[in-house]
């Protein structure tokens, strides 16, 4: 068999297809685009040792560190005893946090040649404190290797990549647990029905999206994860993501299909919610092939790799705040908002925690927490802003005296407000959004993150100019879009929506306009209207639609009568519990 140098390992028998290999037998391109290109057209797809050379060609190309282990540190290391020892004279280390290798196409004592690699891998490597993914990584690639000793080596590279912004395998808890809750933000964004159907059904949200990385490494049958190995090794992590969000999507529709849809008010175990997860992954080579799954992966109008990894960081500070940096007991985010002492005079226990699956991942350890309400502080501007100044972000809701409940998700202390003097100037950034629970539950978001074409970013300036954010004293917006619409730049150069405006080149001032507020009102939206306009006596308010967030008017009538206002902020769950 031509493909024996790069298949000493691999049982022929469970390769299916894979087996005969056809088309081209050699690939001579170097030009990044062009190799995108063809890695997603599964050019090499189809022969096994030309996929093992084209793994080889683009594992040596990844920048790393001066000293990486090589596979001569590897033969020095395990000398002639290659394969020999048995499997149970070498246990996988700890930080591969209890995963098991997968077999996939391996022989049976192939596993064995799996455990020996990770062991030498965790003495070459010690700062590796946390790897759940390095079993499976392992596995798949020694389908590819002459040797162990060309694994370790290929393994090696991926773990020592020092590209600045570039990541391949997490090595840490902090890593590991920050890209759990960046897949919950996407998920949240890019797949809302399946996210939508995860909340409905799981009592634990966060729970049942930690095995995010399971699904595509691990669960995955093989056939489907070298496709997404091929491309993975082009692009990078955020092929990881854009699987995993398709599986969400395919698994939600199989859902649908077998008329799957909770009850009001019945939910599952998230264990339960997450086998039932990973069956459907298992089992999706029945019904889905491997390049159905990437055209869909594909398909989703996704961040950056540059928006991501600033996602991803912003996660990873969250949790350095609250001093998860190892490995803990998980809590359970439903229990942070406990039904028994959780009281609002505007939200239901259920309705709050409808909005708390709205809100970005990094505060998902955090509890409600009350700063303002007018039933007990008064109808007062001067007292709201006196009990909600110092926090961030807060939650603003509104009941009126015609039943109607709305509200809005205000990412910036309110004390910013001040930075424009006594101009009523907008500040926030594009993590606010506003949304209705009565008559009908919507959230709508910044229109950019719905409509990225509407802006493409720029480098932070140096100085800003205050005249740009000034909202009319009115509470009512005038069409203030610039001139001159500037030219979309690459999309990869866009940032992300926690940042600020100034970091977008937009075709209208009007699409960041997020929160405002001095003595006399606070608004909430802007551009030819304000989602929310709420007077300085906190009793009268109008809703319209507004540009920043395209929605229609929250309330039945645009102006309405504030019956109740309240103002929660969101108060870290660990910090109380010491």
């Amino acid at each position: 068999m031509a493909e024996e140098d790069y298949g000493c390992f691999v049982d022929w028998t469970q390769m299916g297809d894979l087996a005969n290999s056809s088309g081209p037998s050699k690939l001579d391109v170097k030009d990044p685009v062009e190799l995108k290109k063809l890695a997603r057209q599964g050019h090499w797809a189809k022969n096994h040792k030309l996929r093992a050379q084209v793994y080889q060609q683009l594992i040596k190309a990844i920048p790393c560190r001066t000293v990486t282990p090589d596979a001569e540190v590897y033969r020095d290391l395990m000398g002639d005893n290659t394969g020999k020892k048995a499997l149970s004279v070498i246990p996988l280390p700890d930080f591969v946090d209890g995963s098991a290798v997968p077999r996939y196409c391996l022989k049976a004592d192939s596993v064995t040649a799996v455990h020996r690699v990770i062991s030498c891998l965790a003495g070459q490597f010690p700062d590796i404190s946390h790897c759940p993914a390095l079993p499976a990584m392992t596995a798949l690639l020694l389908h590819f290797s002459a040797d162990e000793a060309q694994c370790f080596e290929h393994i090696s590279r991926l773990l020592a990549c020092n590209e600045p912004g570039r990541r391949l395998v997490d090595q840490t808890f902090l890593a590991y647990e920050s890209s759990c809750m960046t897949f919950g933000d996407l998920a949240n964004k890019y797949c809302p029905a399946a996210h939508k159907l995860i909340v409905a059904t799981a009592q634990d949200v966060v729970e049942v999206y930690s095995g995010w990385q399971r699904w595509v490494l691990g669960d995955l049958p093989f056939s489907h994860m070298a496709r997404v190995l091929d491309v993975f090794l082009v692009e990078g992590y955020k092929v990881l993501y854009r699987v995993a969000l398709a599986l969400l999507k395919f698994y939600r529709k199989q859902k649908a299909g077998a008329g799957g849809q909770p009850s009001e008010g019945q939910k599952q175990d998230s264990a339960e919610v997450k086998a039932e997860i990973q069956a459907f992954v298992k089992a999706i080579g029945s019904s889905i092939t491997p390049d159905k799954l990437l055209e869909k992966a594909f398909s989703i109008r996704l961040f950056s790799r540059k928006e991501i990894t600033l996602l991803q960081l912003t996660n990873e500070k969250s949790l350095q705040q609250k001093g998860i940096t190892v490995k803990q007991k998980r809590r359970n985010v439903q229990l942070a908002l406990n039904p028994d002492t959780f009281s609002s005079e505007v939200v239901s226990a259920k309705e709050m925690r409808d909005i708390w699956s709205w809100i970005p991942e990094r505060f998902a350890l955090c509890e409600p927490q009350l700063l303002f309400t007018t039933s007990t502080h008064g109808c007062s501007l001067n007292r709201f802003y006196a009990h909600v100044e110092g926090y961030e972000p807060t939650l603003l809701l509104i009941r009126t005296c015609d039943a109607d409940v709305c509200g809005a998700f205000l990412s910036t202390d309110w004390e910013e407000r001040k930075r424009g003097g006594n101009k009523l100037s907008f500040f926030g950034t594009g993590e606010c959004f506003v949304f209705r629970l009565k008559p009908e539950m919507e959230r709508y978001e910044w229109v950019v993150i719905r409509h990225p074409e509407l802006a493409s970013s720029i480098k932070a300036q140096s100085s800003e100019d205050p005249a740009e954010d000034e909202a009319p004293t009115d509470g009512q917006n005038s069409d203030n879009s610039l001139p001159v619409e500037r030219p979309a730049a690459d999309p990869s150069n866009r940032l992300s929506p926690f940042l600020s405006a100034r970091h977008f080149h937009l075709n209208s001032r009007n699409t960041s306009m997020f929160m405002a507020g001095n003595f006399d009102s606070i608004i909430v939206g802007g551009g030819e209207g304000n989602a929310l306009y709420i007077d300085g006596e906190l009793n009268h308010g109008r809703t319209a639609r507004c540009t920043t967030f395209d929605n229609p008017p929250l309330c039945s009538t645009e102006s309405f009568q504030v019956a109740l206002l309240e103002v929660w902020g969101f108060q870290d769950a660990m910090a109380s519990d010491r």
